[in-house]
């Protein structure tokens, strides 16, 4: 089956930001002039998937009205001759099919994913987390795709990290999967530990915010208990899933950001607007004027 939809979990809280997130979201920050969500559309839109789910929460209506049409502004820009910026803008609520749920208790990824159960039904689907920006040739998303049309299973995305950072993600140990197509990027995940300590990691294979998962991955989400913080990890329920059918990890070609840390976030604002046809030359010189 192709991959029809993708679910974006945005109902976070957004606590590393504060009091930037006080009141607005934390997907709605730029990266130079456009927020993090939109980001993470852009690349499901390019993969071909037609149709995201939002999974939201209170105080993330910004994210709605982002991609809903605004005529009052396309009339006000088409007036001062800014057409460009009008197109631009209007590009934006034609990207994709949207729909929204709303994720009432803040229970974590897991919970948020089995919040969309009834919209994504029975078949396989894609989980894209904005806090993830990937700069890629192929979107990541697309990349994964390709995987999962040939082997039809579960698929994350994963990178090495360093040992000391292991704590911070979901770790796995997997077999490479000696197929020519992805040259020793694909493996056969076999175990997977939620943030372990260095020494006990077993590998330095990190999941990032990109899944595609089979619709039996419902219900071992509505059997996980509550984890680390009090909520359900996705982790958790991959680790269970395993038992019943294989998943995948995939090292992705591309460069990830994590914009979801503050000096992640100001790197991806840097990197991205250095490759920008209208801000490059001119920031890279003042970058380079500065006495560091």
């Amino acid at each position: 089956m192709s991959i029809r939809k993708a679910v974006l979990p945005v109902a976070g809280l957004g606590t590393r930001f504060l009091p930037a997130t006080k009141a607005q979201p934390k997907e709605m920050l730029p990266i130079v002039d456009k927020p993090l969500v939109q980001y993470a559309a852009e690349e499901v839109a390019a993969s071909g998937v037609p149709l995201v789910i939002f999974v939201t929460g209170r105080g993330k209506d910004a994210i709605e009205d982002h991609f809903d049409v605004s005529v009052e502004l396309e009339q006000q820009l088409a007036g001062r001759g800014k057409d460009d910026l009008r197109r631009q803008i209007h590009s934006i609520s034609g990207l994709l099919q949207m729909t929204y749920v709303r994720q009432k208790h803040a229970l974590g990824l897991g919970h948020a994913i089995l919040v969309a159960r009834d919209l994504v039904g029975n078949e396989p689907f894609a989980v894209l987390l904005s806090d993830d920006i990937i700069d890629s040739e192929v979107p990541c998303l697309k990349q994964m795709m390709d995987v999962f049309e040939r082997y039809g299973r579960s698929v994350v995305a994963i990178q090495r990290v360093e040992r000391k950072a292991v704590s911070n993600y979901g770790i796995i140990h997997g077999v490479a999967v000696h197929d020519q197509n992805w040259h020793g990027r694909l493996f056969r995940i076999d175990d997977m530990v939620e943030k372990p300590q260095p020494r006990k990691a077993p590998s330095d294979l990190a999941i990032i915010g990109r899944y595609i998962l089979t619709p039996a991955i419902f219900e071992e989400l509505a059997g996980t208990k509550r984890g680390a913080g009090g909520e359900i990890q996705l982790t958790d329920a991959l680790h269970r899933l395993l038992e019943r059918e294989p998943i995948y990890g995939y090292l992705f070609e591309g460069k990830r950001y994590d914009a979801g840390d503050k000096l992640g976030f100001l790197q991806a604002t840097v990197e991205m607007a250095l490759k920008r046809a209208d801000l490059g030359r001119t920031f890279r010189a003042y970058l380079k004027g500065l006495k560091l």
